[in-house]
């Protein structure tokens, strides 16, 4: 009988449907446990951290975040592996992975908790999943306590008035890039899915159900909506592409969005942070943008620096790099 490993998330969480949908592609089998009160003990006895998701294997041994997750698996079970083989496209696959996960978030959140639809409706559906015993007659009282609890959160990426026009400017260069590539491809890199769909999609993909996001996406970006439903259990249709048939519709997301938006952004925070600053404003699509120092981007931006420092043969991937804008800020 083979191992079945338990994953504790949520479907309004989206390190924890990308966690899921890795363990979809791979065939790893799970159970898919949605963290609340009655589970709660178990969830308690496992992880080190109140954060979801939690995979707990058929041993015991318990692991949380996204990514070291998808690591640990990955090289339990390489095969099909999520890394295209040519060592460029593998980490480029990791950059939009990481941009997926550290600035992908930002407009997520920013649309889920700004507008008051959106408020309502996120905080009726996290009530619901979050308090399966819950009365209807108290679902009004909760769905208030969860909005107190998230609304004043929008500050920790950055979310407000004044940053509301470039956080979603960013979404809709995003989706106007992606669109253009996705409507060749089923595939951020062809065929089959990479690290860096796993990561971006499930961004999007809470977008997509959220009232404001999702009517953008609709109107502009059918082929980004495609791919994030076919992510949340998806399949190698073929192979991943060479570097010479992506670059015409990847390399603008490189450009545009990573080396104009997220590197800044990203460099910014981890130079504050450095200097012992609560606060730092960067100069993003023209305009200053203003938020909280955050620990943990630092160290992921220094991650992603030792995963480029670490690949052997640069011949392929510097020029690449060099002709999006991306090569100083990994220098740097």
């Amino acid at each position: 009988m083979p191992e079945t490993y338990r994953i504790f998330g949520n479907e309004m969480s989206p390190y924890s449907i990308k966690a899921r949908s890795y363990f979809r592609y791979k065939g790893l089998p799970h159970e898919w446990i949605v963290r609340n009160p009655r589970v709660e003990e178990e969830f308690q006895r496992y992880a080190k951290l109140p954060l979801i998701p939690l995979v707990v294997t058929p041993d015991g041994a318990a692991f949380q975040d996204s990514t070291p997750i998808i690591e640990h698996f990955e090289a339990r079970q390489p095969s099909p592996s999520i890394h295209p083989p040519d060592a460029a496209l593998a980490f480029l696959s990791a950059l939009i992975e990481e941009y997926g996960d550290e600035w992908g978030n930002k407009p997520m959140f920013h649309y889920r908790w700004f507008y008051e639809a959106d408020q309502a409706s996120a905080g009726e559906r996290l009530a619901r999943s979050m308090m399966p015993d819950l009365a209807e007659g108290e679902l009004p009282s909760a769905v208030a306590m969860i909005k107190s609890r998230m609304i004043p959160r929008l500050s920790f990426v950055g979310s407000s008035a004044a940053t509301k026009n470039q956080i979603e400017g960013s979404f809709k260069q995003q989706l106007a890039i992606l669109d253009a590539h996705l409507a060749k491809r089923p595939f951020l890199f062809g065929g089959r899915p990479a690290l860096a769909d796993f990561g971006l999609y499930a961004q999007l993909r809470q977008c997509a159900t959220d009232p404001t996001p999702a009517a953008v996406m609709r109107a502009s970006a059918p082929h980004v909506l495609r791919w994030t439903t076919e992510m949340l259990d998806p399949h190698a249709t073929g192979e991943f592409e060479a570097w010479a048939t992506l670059a015409a519709t990847l390399l603008p997301l490189l450009r545009d969005e990573i080396a104009g938006v997220f590197f800044p952004w990203s460099a910014a925070n981890a130079k504050a942070l450095a200097a012992g600053e609560k606060h730092f404003t960067v100069d993003l699509l023209g305009r200053p943008f203003t938020q909280e120092t955050q620990k943990y981007h630092a160290k992921s931006l220094a991650a992603l620096k030792a995963r480029y420092a670490a690949v052997p043969d640069k011949s392929a991937l510097d020029p690449i790099l060099r002709s999006c804008g991306c090569s100083e800020w990994l220098r740097a």
